[in-house]
């Protein structure tokens, strides 16, 4: 393996499984009921690395190229996970994130806002303190509920082999599941510290609309201009947290630097759970794939 380190190494956990992402290679590992360890590679088009490098920009884009792979690779895990006749089909992946998606949308973003509005009509200040309570509490407590869930146990294993796979890769070791074992779970760059910022500059954001746009005549369209700005506001939002994570996962020799971070990796004390040895297998498979490294111990499927 090259000793030059690629910062763009990233994935997140699947069912039973790891998605690793290096540049413009993807790779899914998944360990099947017998045991067997399977994987999938995927080439990922050019054109999405070029729009992915132009700053304040490529967090949306970024986001939004992560949910519709991640989409493919959590049939493809479910799949590979399940027995023959629980297979779960692309169009009822696709429909599941929708509807996943709407709902955090509403429960995130829209919930709050309206709460907040009918709650403090003619006090902006008051308004977007409680909208910014409202959806950090709401985001701490969905995460914090779905972790008693013994499946979601599961995927936070995973999640925590991701991160300890890395750690040794950019550490330069040799990639076995005996050195990964030996790193946090807690990493910088995680997606759950990623939807942290998400909800600390949105406070920042929605709170500066509220107080230079003027205000509408009448409370209905109030609401409404509030909530339909909230919402297409998300993709400049999610660029600034993109940028912001992307400086601070970088100097976290800096003291005000870890301040900010340490929220995200608090959090991730919820979202990743300590992996076994098994666990850490299928995630070496994954990265070693999409470094392009040989895999033995594993059956590449298409």
């Amino acid at each position: 393996m090259s000793k030059e380190k690629f910062s763009s190494v990233g994935g997140q956990a699947v069912i039973e499984g790891v998605m690793m992402r290096n540049a413009d290679l993807l790779a899914t590992a998944v360990r099947k009921p017998n045991g067997d360890i399977v994987y999938k590679k995927t080439k990922i088009s050019k054109s999405r690395s070029k729009l992915s490098t132009i700053p304040f920009i490529r967090g949306a884009i970024t986001l939004f190229d992560s949910l519709v792979l991640g989409v493919k690779e959590l049939t493809f895990s479910a799949n590979q996970a399940e027995v023959e006749e629980e297979q779960l089909s692309q169009k009822e992946a696709v429909m599941t994130t929708i509807v996943s998606l709407a709902l955090g949308i509403g429960l995130f973003i829209v919930l709050p806002s309206v709460i907040s509005s009918f709650l403090f009509r003619d006090n902006k200040i008051h308004s977007n303190l409680l909208e910014a309570g409202l959806r950090l509490s709401f985001f701490v407590l969905y995460i914090f509920l779905i972790s008693f869930s013994k499946e979601i146990q599961r995927v936070f294993q995973y999640h925590g082999a991701e991160h300890k796979s890395i750690y040794a890769y950019e550490q330069h070791l040799d990639l076995t599941p005996e050195n990964a074992k030996k790193f946090t779970t807690l990493h910088p760059r995680c997606g759950t510290s990623f939807l942290l910022i998400v909800m600390f500059i949105a406070i920042i954001v929605f709170t500066g609309l509220d107080f230079i746009l003027p205000p509408p005549t009448s409370f209905v369209t109030k609401l409404f201009t509030k909530v339909i700005l909230r919402v297409l506001f998300m993709p400049l939002i999610a660029g600034i947290s993109y940028e912001l994570q992307r400086y601070t996962s970088n100097h976290l020799d800096n003291w005000l630097v870890k301040l900010i971070a340490a929220p995200g990796m608090a959090l991730q004390r919820i979202t990743t759970k300590e992996p076994d040895l098994q666990q850490l297998e299928v995630a070496i498979v994954a990265i070693k794939v999409v470094l392009n490294e040989p895999v033995e111990n594993a059956i590449e499927v298409y």
